[in-house]
């Protein structure tokens, strides 16, 4: 069995250590290096530690020492950060799995410009379950083209940052192409006091924010006399994890392209 030297950024968080806990359990994955910003707190202590079991890897912010002799970097962080790892994966010729989300167009397209000399794969979730429920809404906008109105519903911890969340606009997205509309024209991302009657085009989003939700997403086909709700919900960031090590597995011997996780499961 061949081992991947892997590398993971934002250590210390809460995917950073759901990673860790993960690499510990694959025999086919080896942490070779726990990347963290300057003056966190976790710099220098052993990144196996966070997740009670030791592994001899110092959390460090030295990207570019860290990273020379690893395969893959696994990356949650922000798109400030992923877009510096970037940089350096792309020097080293180091695969990237890219998990963070909110990235603007301009970002989005200097990926696409390093996937020419290395390989990525970039998903706004990296979970199987979510992914299949891509496939499944595509599908159900395909059948419940006429006759049926789309909202979308998410919910997510106190602390995530950006809204409506990647997945979700990804749902969006996915959704708006089967039916064959302009995403960006027929989104709208809140309402607010008279608003009119809505427009039948229009795909609607809802945001929850609070507690520790992990995440949660719906689409939601609204029409007359039924409805049909596509639910995925996740209880742990242990499937974030899981399906980031699948998509670090796809990566295996490509040396360049970009790459989803529709791509690492065979559904397109």
């Amino acid at each position: 069995m061949t081992t991947q030297q892997i590398a993971v950024a934002g250590s210390s968080g809460r995917m950073g250590r759901a990673l860790i806990e993960a690499i510990a359990h694959s025999p086919d994955f080896c942490l070779k290096a726990a990347l963290e910003l300057p003056g966190n707190p976790f710099l220098g202590k052993d990144a196996g530690e966070l997740v009670g079991a030791p592994c001899g890897v110092r959390i460090s912010a030295d990207l570019a020492g860290s990273l020379a002799e690893c395969d893959v970097l696994v990356d949650f962080t922000r798109p400030e950060g992923t877009l510096a790892h970037l940089e350096a994966c792309r020097a080293l010729g180091i695969s990237m799995v890219i998990g963070t989300t909110g990235f603007q167009p301009a970002q989005k397209a200097l990926i696409v410009e390093a996937a020419k000399k290395i390989s990525i794969v970039m998903a706004p979730n990296m979970s199987v379950g979510v992914n299949l429920t891509f496939k499944l809404a595509e599908l159900a906008a395909r059948v419940l083209n006429e006759g049926f109105d789309v909202e979308i519903i998410e919910a997510h911890h106190r602390h995530k940052v950006d809204a409506p969340s990647g997945t979700a606009l990804r749902m969006g997205e996915v959704i708006a192409a089967a039916l064959g509309r302009d995403f960006a024209k027929e989104a709208i991302y809140g309402r607010e006091g008279v608003t009119g009657e809505r427009k039948p085009s229009t795909i609607g989003f809802a945001t929850v924010r609070g507690g520790d939700i992990v995440g949660d997403h719906t689409a939601l086909f609204a029409g007359t006399g039924e409805r049909v709700e596509i639910t995925h919900k996740a209880a742990s960031r242990a499937t974030f994890a899981l399906g980031a090590l699948r998509a670090a597995r796809y990566l295996a011997g490509k040396k360049s392209g970009l790459y989803d996780m529709q791509d690492v499961l065979g559904l397109k």
